[in-house]
């Protein structure tokens, strides 16, 4: 069988015209819809009709035409059935959980997660919604599956942990899923186009658009992408997360997000390019830097078999400084003496973001919590930008280090 290539299968689908013949699809900006019938609005109620039963639309919160084409297009990248754009990457991920779980449900997940996700599931929805979580090593199988029981209702991982950059198995986790008839969810926002978890085997993929998919750091917005089935789910007017709790993305942001998807590939594969140059040279020089494209990364080889070769082995690197003092006067010298990049969270931003990971988008982990998920002080994420050329961000990096 042929390999998946996410281009080739965004393009076939990306194929359409705008409302008045226009190569880019039309904005609509409309908050509801008219029928032509007085009959069809009580079907679109019954949930008989839809955009994918006769083209029918009912509400901005229901389905905006802009977004639901984006949302098509996110699942053409993953090769998944179908798709929905929300507000926010925890928009997407909130309304998932929260459609697959309720009250007394169980949830397995990696216990190296973002920190907004680590929260939601660890303090959020215990408080809120009776749903608990046990946190595992996602690279222990047994573990896992151990943890399952029969009030578990997913699996829950990251293709790439943030901010570790391990790699999770996926096609093993699928198994362990499918054996016990749950849902592998993957959140997918460090490696779009490298990684495709859905034809891996997992069966819900979520994204931050704000990441890498949009590649501006302008817009904020998520995705979730798996079985039509799901999909039409989360847009049930009686029980559907995606409809009652209202993430919804504006149809203006989801044309701007739309017009990048085009050359993600490209921007990935550079990004990709330049993070294992700069991961080469710093562990040339000794330094601890971990980047999953270096033969030294322990999940280089399971990597190496799952990626798609052409977009690269993902745009961030870590470096571990040891202490949050020496991880800030790097990042200082980096932002303030070199014009190197910007301490900020958030990645995948044609410029170079760097944060101290434990003080900021992990901070949400107690102390505890980062040793177990490998989480030092002084552990600084780079997301490698475009900008410049690779030799003057080399030589601005080099000088910084050697000056502390």
């Amino acid at each position: 069988m042929p390999r998946f290539n996410p281009a080739e299968s965004l393009a076939s689908m990306r194929h359409e015209f705008g409302e008045h013949g226009g190569v880019n699809m039309s904005i609509e900006a409309s908050t509801t819809f008219t029928v032509m019938q007085a009959g069809t609005m009580p079907e679109i109620f019954r949930g008989q009709r839809g955009p994918d039963q006769g083209g029918c639309y009912l509400y901005g919160r229901h389905f905006n035409p802009t977004v639901y084409v984006l949302g098509r297009q996110v699942a053409a990248l993953e090769g998944a059935e179908a798709g929905y754009a929300t507000a926010s990457g925890l928009g997407a991920i909130s309304s998932t959980i929260l459609q697959l779980a309720g009250h007394g449900d169980h949830v397995v997940a990696d216990r190296t997660l973002y920190g907004g996700t680590f929260a939601l599931l660890r303090d959020f929805l215990p408080l809120k919604s009776g749903i608990s979580t046990t946190f595992v090593d996602g690279k222990d199988l047994a573990a896992v599956e151990s943890a399952i029981t029969a009030r578990t209702r997913m699996i829950y991982a990251e293709s790439v942990s943030n901010p570790t950059l391990r790699v999770a198995d996926v096609p093993a986790l699928a198994a362990i899923a499918k054996r016990h008839g749950i849902p592998l969810v993957i959140d997918n926002t460090f490696m779009p186009m490298a990684l495709s978890p859905i034809q891996m085997g997992a069966d819900i993929v979520v994204h931050s658009l704000t990441k890498f998919m949009n590649g501006a750091s302008d817009i904020i917005g998520g995705a979730v992408v798996g079985s039509t089935a799901f999909i039409s789910s989360m847009m049930d007017l009686h029980t559907g997360t995606l409809m009652l709790l209202g993430p919804t993305m504006d149809p203006r942001a989801a044309f701007e997000v739309s017009l990048r998807l085009p050359h993600l590939g490209l921007r990935m594969a550079e990004h990709g390019r330049r993070a294992l140059i700069l991961a080469m040279r710093l562990a040339e020089r000794g330094l601890p830097v971990s980047y999953p494209g270096l033969p030294s990364h322990p999940d280089h080889a399971l990597l190496e078999g799952l990626r798609h070769p052409d977009y690269g082995h993902g745009g961030l690197i870590t470096l571990d400084l040891g202490t949050q003092q020496r991880a800030e006067r790097l990042m200082e010298t980096l932002q303030n003496e070199e014009r190197f990049g910007y301490m900020a969270v958030s990645l995948g931003y044609f410029d170079t973001l760097m944060s101290c990971s434990a003080a900021s988008t992990s901070s949400e982990l107690a102390a505890e919590d980062l040793r177990r998920a490998g989480i030092s002080p002084g552990l600084v994420r780079i997301s490698v930008g475009l900008t410049g050329s690779l030799e003057q961000r080399w030589e601005q990096l080099a000088r910084a280090l050697a000056k502390i």
